[in-house]
């Protein structure tokens, strides 16, 4: 039985990655209802969004205490939003929270390899809460659907 078909039974939605330039995955998901670019990093613990793009997203931004490092930054200012709804294909989760930080330094290596620049980050976060497993060679995510009680 192959892979695809028992994550499917067990209750996995799959999402197509598509291998950019600097060999990032991209993935198309939607935030409060607006659609976006983003890549995945397994490294990021947080996913986020670019501080510029709260409007886009229609996000209720909070200040926060908390400074961000990667990709070769430190010390980037941070803010953060609560109780927002993130899809990725068919997959859905109710109470997502997103750090917002600037992604410029993202976006300029992005587009220094002729990628496009991106909204923002799937982190590890949004693979744990999904039970992520990664098939490389077939370039697909797939993430545990979600149960939500009302």
């Amino acid at each position: 039985m192959k892979l695809n078909n028992i994550l499917i039974r067990k209750g996995y939605t799959k999402i197509k990655l598509k291998k950019i330039n600097t060999n990032h995955f991209e993935l198309k998901a939607t935030i409060n209802g607006v659609k976006g670019r983003f890549i995945l990093d397994t490294g990021a613990s947080n996913s986020c969004v670019d501080i510029h793009l709260d409007g886009k997203f229609k996000l209720e931004v909070k200040d926060s205490e908390t400074k961000a490092a990667g990709a070769g930054a430190i010390g980037i200012e941070t803010k953060i939003s609560t109780k927002n709804k993130l899809g990725l294909k068919g997959w859905r989760y109710h109470n997502c929270h997103l750090v917002l930080l600037d992604l410029t330094h993202v976006n300029t290596a992005l587009t220094e390899h002729n990628a496009d620049a991106v909204d923002g980050i799937i982190g590890a976060d949004i693979l744990e809460k999904g039970k992520a497993i990664i098939d490389y060679k077939n370039q697909l995510l797939y993430l545990k659907r979600l149960v939500y009680k009302f």
